[in-house]
């Protein structure tokens, strides 16, 4: 009889230690993917909290979205008593990952250079605002690089650079984080040495839109803005129809053109030789479109979108993000789990956060541990590093910790 055959798998990196000096979005995405995967991760906040936790408009989702499945201590590192303890959990970790601006890690002695002559098997995570070079010292912000990075320019439409609706820069340069940080790992394994790892916005940013810098690279051409671009398929678009409505429909193959055509019953434009291939209808999309626009105002968002998704074809309703805490496929797939807000006038009340877009041997990586309140874990993490209760109590009457 295999008698582990009701216990629980393990996650991938569970006996792992991570420690992370981080604040706002970039940083806290590493520890949250790295959290989620399984490892002990713990956040270092200041005695006075993280001031994520507390931001208003925007920013008021920050902590509790990217702070699950990990501890907090806090720690007063302008104290000597409480450097004393930042240098000791570092050194008992893993990986360390920090997002300050350069030289405020070195100014505590908690950068790479001082914590691997100590322990020579750490692996250090930097998250900046550039890789070093000419631009290191800037302060970069998601918008910062969106706009000198090209994405604003290819979001906007022209004159109107905008930058994406939520911290695209921010989130991916914590996933390359964790994702070096892993291969660090890996490479520890048969090395036994750990190494720095660094990820930048604007290094990110700059991938992202690598496929228009190679578009020119390939045509000569630049890259239109996303919303004067010449697309590459002729029924790509939002449809204004009825009842004040508003759906995306595609049809990105002669395949698919001849199945809209069917579904819709528009057999006329079907046999029209100027709509017979994909260019074919890209090069007459000035006369194409506004006729589908007419044709289909006709319908209901509801309808047409029961209509694709009869017949296969690509749709999309236009969704606000708090629609999105009632769609179907979340719900039924496990993409949302509950916490208990650790902050605020909703303390205490429980939300549903969203997952990592991710399933490991067939389940997704949930949530263990609910976004920390201040210090939560300080006298457990202090315990684990040897001190005893009396000097754990001295250094909560310094101010060292809380």
């Amino acid at each position: 009889m295999n008698t582990n055959a009701s216990a629980p798998a393990r996650l991938p990196l569970e006996g792992l230690r991570v420690v992370e000096f981080t604040h706002m979005v970039m940083g806290p995405t590493c520890g949250m993917v790295l959290a989620d995967l399984g490892a002990e991760v713990i956040k270092v906040e200041p005695v006075e909290g993280d001031r994520t936790r507390h931001l208003l408009g925007a920013g008021a989702g920050f902590f509790p979205m990217f702070n699950r499945n990990k501890k907090s201590i806090a720690i007063d590192l302008r104290s000597p008593e409480g450097l004393e303890v930042a240098i000791r959990l570092a050194l008992s970790a893993d990986v360390v990952a920090q997002n300050f601006k350069p030289g405020v890690m070195a100014k505590y002695g908690l950068d790479y250079a001082a914590l691997s002559r100590l322990n020579e098997r750490l692996i250090y995570v930097n998250h900046t605002g550039f890789l070093p070079g000419p631009y290191e010292h800037r302060t970069a912000l998601d918008e910062v690089v969106q706009m000198m990075g090209g994405l604003a320019y290819m979001t906007g439409r022209p004159g109107d650079p905008l930058r994406a609706g939520t911290s695209v820069n921010d989130i991916m340069g914590g996933m390359f984080g964790a994702i070096g940080a892993m291969a660090a790992l890996m490479q520890r394994q048969q090395t036994g040495r750990g190494q720095e790892v660094d990820s930048a916005l604007f290094e990110n940013n700059v991938f992202l839109v690598g496929q228009h810098m190679m578009q020119y690279a390939v045509t000569g051409q630049p890259a239109a803005p996303m919303p004067e671009r010449i697309s590459s398929w002729a029924v790509y678009d939002v449809f204004s129809v009825k009842d004040g409505g508003q759906i995306f429909l595609a049809a990105v193959s002669d395949a698919q053109w001849q199945t809209f055509c069917d579904a819709m019953g528009y057999a006329d434009l079907k046999a029209e030789p100027q709509y017979a291939s994909n260019n074919d209808r890209v090069r007459a999309r000035a006369t194409l479109v506004p006729e589908l626009r007419r044709r289909l105002a006709a319908h209901t968002a509801e309808a047409l979108a029961a209509i694709f998704e009869r017949h296969g074809l690509p749709f999309a309703p236009i969704l606000r993000p708090e629609q999105l805490f009632d769609d179907p496929h979340l719900n039924a797939t496990g993409g949302l789990a509950d916490i208990t807000l650790p902050d605020g006038e909703c303390a205490g009340d429980t939300a549903r956060t969203t997952l990592m877009p991710l399933r490991l041997g067939g389940r997704r990586m949930g949530v263990r541990l609910d976004p920390p309140r201040l210090g939560q874990h300080t006298q457990d993490l202090l315990a684990g590093l040897g001190y005893t209760a009396e000097q754990v109590d001295a250094l909560r009457a310094a101010r060292a910790v809380a």
